[in-house]
Formats: structure tokens, sequence, C-alpha cells
């Protein structure tokens, strides 16, 4: 089961979209992965869980994240074949771990914890909570972003991960994520050409 959680080694940069929910975070990566000619990785979580609504009308259960955990990194590592040179993943198992933890009083699966933080990207975009709130069947925190947004931040922080924050309209936002994302893409272009 442990192997289903594991990074597929490839030759790419990876970008995560982090943060929470209805911060603009989907738009985002699909927007980057059409400007760079390359592939993104939806949220694997909300299609699970938008599926059992759909069906139980229940919400996500302890009992679902290790299947979610799966899903994400299936995604991931299906499309880690097909990109062309960068990857956006909007989430990723460390994103799980901060929900699974908000939600059951701290508690947060080991494999998921233990992968979450060994899994490897070349760079976090934190999304801000300055943009509006959208309702769906899913969201369920409208009152409690602050609070939701700090504990992404400090998950970051407290394991020493590296990100740019991501604040402003979306033309901002956008604007920013390039500039950082060319100077990735260039230092991955230096080291490609000195091989």
């Amino acid at each position: 089961m442990e192997e289903k959680l594991k990074q597929k080694s490839a030759d790419l940069i990876k970008v995560v979209l982090f943060g929470p929910e209805s911060t603009g975070k989907t738009t985002l990566a699909e927007t980057l992965a059409n400007q760079y000619n390359t592939k993104w990785v939806p949220e694997y979580m909300r299609e699970y869980l938008q599926e059992k609504w759909d069906k139980e009308k229940k919400i996500c259960e302890p009992k679902d994240l290790l299947p979610i955990a799966e899903g994400q990194m299936l995604w991931e590592n299906n499309l880690s074949d097909k990109a062309n040179k960068i990857l956006f993943c909007d989430t990723n198992l460390l994103e799980l771990k901060v929900y699974s933890e908000a939600y059951y009083n701290g508690y947060c699966p080991e494999p998921i914890e233990k992968y979450a933080l060994k899994n490897e990207y070349n760079l976090y975009f934190l999304t801000y909570i300055d943009v509006p709130w959208e309702e769906d069947d899913l969201r369920d925190k409208p009152n409690d972003r602050e609070n939701m947004f700090l504990r992404f931040k400090n998950t970051l922080e407290t394991n020493n991960i590296q990100y740019v924050l991501l604040k402003g309209d979306f033309k901002t936002r956008l604007q920013t994520a390039s500039n950082h994302i060319e100077k990735l893409i260039n230092k991955y272009d230096d080291t490609h050409r000195s091989r």
C-alpha cells in the first residue's frame, strides 16, 4: 500500500498549488499548464468526495484518507510521464495531511504523513484567502478561512519548505507565479544543456 503513495522519479520541475479551499488553486494550475504547454494534476479528493456526496450525502471520513492519497499519487505519477518539462499539481499529500489534522483532531494516517514529507517538489505556491469564497457541496469553512490559511502556512514553515505567497487578483497571482517559474525553467534548461 505504501508503494502507492511513493512519488515516481521524473526529470521534471514539479510545482504545487497549496492552500485552503476556494483560493483559486485549480484555476491557476490549469492556466499555468496551458501557458507552459504541459499537464496539471487535478485534486483527486474533490472528485472522490463529490462522488461520495452524490451517492450517499456523506462527507469525508478517516477511512477515506488513504484511498484519496493513493488516487492523488496515481494521477500525479501518470501525468508525470506526459508532462513537458514542468508539472503543476493542484494539491499534494501535504495538503491532505493539513486537512486530515484540521478535521480529525490532529490525526493523519502514518503513511500519508510519511510520504507527504518524503515526496519532493521544486516549488510551493501558497494561495492566500483574498479571493471571494465560492460555495459548493464540499466546501464547509467559509468563516474559518484565516485559521485554515495559517494551518497551511505553519505546515510549510514547520517543515522548512520554501514557498511563494500568491496574493491579489488573478492577473497579479499569475504574473508572480510566472516570474518564479521562469527562473526554475532557466535553471532546468542550464542543467540540461551542460549534460
